[in-house]
């Protein structure tokens, strides 16, 4: 896609990035017009669609970026085998619902306006999501492996894992009786029992900072 060169073009990019995130997830992929997002930041329709031609373009841009952001930033924190599976897991569960916590919106199009791609963009999108869920179901095939964990079906387990993790978006509020750690404690304590640990692995695996 065209984008604009220098500074002033980086920033209004980034702003065109900003209020399309907000406008989608407050109202919907369908509803937002592109013309609504042009008038959001100041900016001329015709200016807008040198950035990104269609509204297809720009939603498919803001879901790239966002698993872009999760695998890279997943690649940064995986313990590697051969570190035990069961502090994989808490690696894992802890990481989830920190890179997910401040991004709701991200999230919420992430998973809602996936039915709104294209069926190229969809298999792109749907190809990176596969490669962050694959690496969960390594980590569950691991502990069934040693017997750390007794989980039967890895990838039943691993989709609802994510799924569960990823839902804390959606109630989740700064303000709240729970404090992210509170929150993080509470699900790996969960997770842990869902895919099988006992009660002394729970109790003995490392806990990342």
């Amino acid at each position: 896609m065209a984008r604009r060169a220098g500074s002033d073009g980086i920033r209004t990019e980034a702003a065109i990035r900003e209020a399309a995130l907000r406008l989608i997830a407050r109202h919907g992929y369908e509803a937002m017009s592109m013309r609504r997002l042009a008038e959001e930041i100041g900016l001329g329709a015709a200016a807008l669609y040198r950035y990104f031609p269609t509204k297809q373009a720009l939603l498919f841009d803001l879901l790239r970026a966002h698993m872009e952001e999760l695998l890279e930033a997943w690649g940064r924190a995986r313990l590697a085998a051969p570190a035990p599976a069961i502090d994989r897991l808490e690696r894992f569960t802890r990481f989830h619902i920190r890179h997910h916590l401040p991004r709701p919106d991200g999230v919420f199009l992430s998973y809602m306006e996936l039915r709104s791609l294209t069926p190229e963009n969809f298999a792109a999108i749907e190809g990176m999501r596969r490669s962050y869920e694959q690496g969960l179901i390594e980590i569950l095939e691991d502990g069934q492996r040693d017997g750390t964990l007794d989980c039967i079906r890895p990838r039943l387990a691993a989709r609802a894992v994510i799924a569960s993790l990823t839902g804390i978006t959606t109630w989740y509020r700064a303000k709240g009786p729970l404090s992210p750690r509170e929150i993080e404690d509470t699900y790996w304590n969960m997770i842990a029992r869902m895919c099988g640990a006992t009660k002394t692995e729970r109790a003995t695996c490392s806990t990342p900072a």
